[in-house]
């Protein structure tokens, strides 16, 4: 299916898009809003500001998409693979990423405010300037990741794997990091830092 074929559907009046082929669709600025796109393959598809909100996308396959400052407030993500996934500056309020693959991923200034990312893999993620607050990062993997400057306020990190992670003057301020793993971690100048 192409992304013209996908927004005239959608227009129209279709919801239930599960498991459609839209690799390297193009659905840029596109309306998708509460679109069940349930194991869709949206690999390299580009979502450039496309306004995804309240969309189920549970074990969709995202890898490499571009979702550029897209709108992803309280979507459904939960399992799915958004392997080196462009997310810089995505909107991603209360969305559910539950145990899904964000493997080098780029996450850079995203709003990631109240984010279940319990078991979420973020190996090697950029996470530079993201706004983490609230965000449950219970046993995540965030080995290598790059979470320089961010803002993890109050963020859930129990048991979390932070190995080798670059935490340089991040915002720790209350953060839970009880059984986190910090071996190798950078924590040069993190604010707020409890470790007691």
């Amino acid at each position: 299916m192409t992304g013209k074929e996908f927004i005239e559907q959608y227009n129209e009046g279709r919801r239930d898009f599960s498991g459609a082929n839209l690799h390297k669709a193009d659905l840029t600025g596109a309306n998708l809003t509460r679109a069940d796109l349930y194991k869709a393959n949206l690999t390299r598809a580009n979502l450039t500001r496309a306004d995804l909100y309240g969309a189920n996308l549970t074990r969709a396959n995202l890898t490499r998409a571009d979702l550029y400052k897209a709108n992803l407030i309280y979507v459904n993500l939960t399992g799915a693979n958004l392997t080196e996934a462009n997310l810089f500056g995505a909107y991603l309020f209360k969305v559910y990423l539950e145990k899904a693959n964000l493997t080098r991923a780029d996450l850079t200034e995203a709003n990631l405010t109240e984010a279940i990312l319990y078991g979420a893999n973020l190996f090697g993620a950029n996470l530079i300037y993201a706004n983490l607050t609230r965000a449950n990062l219970d046993k995540a993997n965030l080995t290598e990741a790059n979470l320089e400057k961010a803002n993890l306020t109050r963020a859930e990190l129990f048991g979390s794997n932070l190995t080798r992670a670059n935490l340089t003057r991040a915002n720790l301020d209350k953060a839970n990091l009880d059984k986190a793993f910090l071996i190798g971690a950078n924590l040069y100048g993190a604010k707020g830092l409890d470790l007691s």
